[in-house]
């Protein structure tokens, strides 16, 4: 039909040429090809319709591969979001230690000694910021145990702080894995026992903590790197010097001077302490972990640069010698620029009418070795007298921290203003010396602390606190001056109430004729000054309000005061104490009760599942967790 006017013209033409039988050929040919078309017609047509087909499917296939696509996709993000918690858990150190009785001769008398897995000082914590520490102590000493992280902030977990007021002891024969982080903290620090007077028997040990490698720190990586333990030292041990607590008197003027748990005098032919290479530069950590005795260290021949001090970087400042008080802890650089040799390093107490001294080697590597140490130009002790305190005062003003430097965050120290916060509440603290009932006490404002039986933390979660303290039994400010010299004092547990994330002012005021170390757990702070005399308010424009070192422990010389400022913003009960350990036991420190009111794990982590109850808490039901 398509082609009929075609066929017409060829059929008038051929009729004209009268040749029907072509004329019939060529129409049945016409025919065949017609239905060849009509044939190939529907084959394109159901090729369209295959091909439309194809069409749809594909586009089934590609939303069914869009959300295969969309489901990978996010099975990825699962993934990474996995990956990056597992890497937001910051890595984890072990450790097991077996707190054991040996003998020790640190000044060359046998006596008991405690000793962490046979070793004093103990095994030496090497962490990173932020690492997370577990240390399962098993107490295999006839007494209970504590030991605490001097320094450590243990944000939100004073359950891990390990003093009297916040634990209960490891019984004999039993264990504790204690678990804490070191977050956001870097510098030099040690751990030791608090319990009873073990500390003066020994079981210190180093906990240092370095920056995370993304974090530059202000100096050039040493060659290595070296812990210095200083201290006074009895010759009694620790159940000798209790027993003499208990019966009321003092523990008296120490034996000696040890250095890592050694004594040594000019001229002995002592195996070295440390070894140097020349040309190359050290670090030295020195921690005081003595019980009473400030004292002064220098190293022969050799200029101590300070880079740290209890945990900020400092301006590098550098001294022939430096004061190290009760419980603080620095690090200098040594460089070996000297004639190849040994050298002495020398150690001498401050502050005491007799004084007393140690020496410990240093010895170059391939240098003249044993006996090429000379006593010529040994470091000049500084003066003890009132000079002394005055020397000292004014190197304890040489301190600066270093703004521009990073610790454990990336931001500059000198970032955080802290001179421009507003002081929310003023404590004024005042040590006294006192006799109760024929024994000594040392008290702060008039309370002279007592532990209980349970520990405050305890009492405090469970909510029972009113059965074993009240609080704020001391005020802020001393008691005013009485007929009997401001000398009577209350023994009871000293708690302070303290308002969580307040910024407050801490004055020490000491009147005795001794120097005075405190520490406070839980935090850092600003040790914005130290004079003569007595405090006024007018002495806040003599504070540093620009670059105070932050760190955790402040001396008080005698007749003087210091200042310090924190912001109270970790949650939980932790310690200011004196760190000179008989005034400690006898009662000069006190627990702040800094409460968070929203009771948050935001603020303050849970009681740890494998925390010892004790006490008044022992059967009781657990409170509501915190949320």
């Amino acid at each position: 039909r398509r082609n009929s006017p075609l066929l017409l013209c060829q059929f008038f033409y051929l009729k004209s040429q009268k040749n029907i039988k072509e004329f019939l050929f060529f129409l049945k040919k016409r025919r065949s090809e017609i239905r060849n078309c009509r044939i190939r017609d529907r084959e394109r047509e159901r090729e369209r319709e295959r091909e439309r087909k194809r069409e749809r499917e594909r586009e089934k296939r590609g939303m069914e591969g869009a959300n295969n696509v969309k489901i990978v996709a996010l099975l990825i993000i699962c993934l990474s979001v996995g990956a990056l918690l597992v890497k937001a858990e910051d890595p984890y150190l072990f450790f097991e230690w077996n707190v054991t009785y040996g003998t020790i001769a640190p000044l060359g008398v046998p006596q008991q000694g405690i000793l962490i897995n046979g070793q004093l000082p103990g095994p030496r914590i090497n962490c990173t910021s932020n690492n997370n520490i577990v240390v399962n102590v098993y107490n295999k000493l006839d007494e209970p145990l504590l030991l605490t992280w001097n320094g450590i902030q243990q944000r939100k977990n004073s359950w891990q702080d390990g003093t009297p007021g916040t634990m209960c002891p490891i019984m004999p024969g039993t264990n504790f894995t204690y678990h804490f982080q070191v977050k956001d903290q870097i510098g030099s620090f040690f751990y030791f026992p608090t319990t009873s007077l073990h500390r003066a028997s020994g079981g210190f040990g180093a906990l240092d903590v370095h920056s995370r490698n993304l974090i530059p720190i202000p100096f050039d990586k040493p060659a290595d790197e070296y812990n210095v333990f200083l201290g006074d030292w009895y010759n009694k041990g620790h159940k000798a010097l209790k027993k003499m607590l208990d019966g009321g008197r003092t523990i008296g003027r120490p034996d000696g001077i040890h250095i890592n748990g050694k004594s040594n005098k000019l001229g002995d032919k002592a195996e070295p302490l440390f070894s140097m290479e020349a040309g190359k530069t050290y670090r030295y950590r020195i921690c005081n972990v003595g019980m009473r005795t400030s004292v002064n260290i220098g190293i022969q021949g050799h200029a101590m640069k300070l880079v740290e001090m209890e945990g900020s970087h400092t301006v590098q400042n550098m001294y022939d010698s430096l004061d190290i008080h009760v419980g603080q802890c620095l690090s200098v650089l040594v460089t070996a620029d000297q004639e190849p040799k040994d050298y002495y390093m020398v150690v001498s107490s401050r502050f005491l009418k007799q004084a007393i001294s140690s020496v410990g080697i240093l010895r170059y590597a391939n240098g003249k070795g044993v006996g090429s140490a000379s006593s010529d130009h040994l470091p000049t002790p500084p003066p003890n007298n009132t000079q002394g305190i005055a020397w000292s005062m004014n190197q304890f003003r040489s301190f600066r921290w270093n703004l521009t430097a990073s610790a454990a965050r990336p931001n500059p120290q000198g970032s955080y203003h802290y001179g421009q916060i507003n002081i929310t509440r003023t404590i004024k603290i005042v040590n006294s010396r006192s006799q109760v009932n024929g024994k000594l006490r040392f008290a702060l404002n008039g309370i002279s602390h007592m532990d209980s039986d349970t520990p405050l933390k305890l009492v405090e979660y469970f909510g029972v606190a009113e059965k074993t303290f009240k609080y704020d039994v001391m005020g802020d400010e001393p008691p005013t001056p009485s007929s009997n010299n401001n000398k009577v004092v209350t023994i009871a547990p000293n708690v302070k109430n303290a308002t969580f994330r307040n910024f407050v002012e801490i004055i020490f005021e000491n009147e005795e004729k001794t120097i005075q170390t405190y520490h406070l757990d839980g935090y850092s702070f600003f040790a914005v000054g130290i004079e003569p005399g007595k405090w006024n308010p007018e002495k806040r424009k003599n504070y540093n309000l620009v670059d105070a070192v932050s760190r955790h422990s402040i001396q008080v010389y005698p007749n003087s005061w210091a200042a310090i400022m924190t912001t109270l913003d970790n949650a939980g009960i932790w310690n200011l104490r004196s760190d000179m350990w008989e005034r400690n036991y006898l009662g000069q420190q006190l627990y702040f009760s800094v409460l968070s009111p929203s009771r948050s794990l935001r603020d303050e982590y849970n009681l740890p599942d494998n925390h010892p109850l004790c006490g008044i808490v022992k059967s009781m039901p657990m409170p509501p967790p915190y949320k």
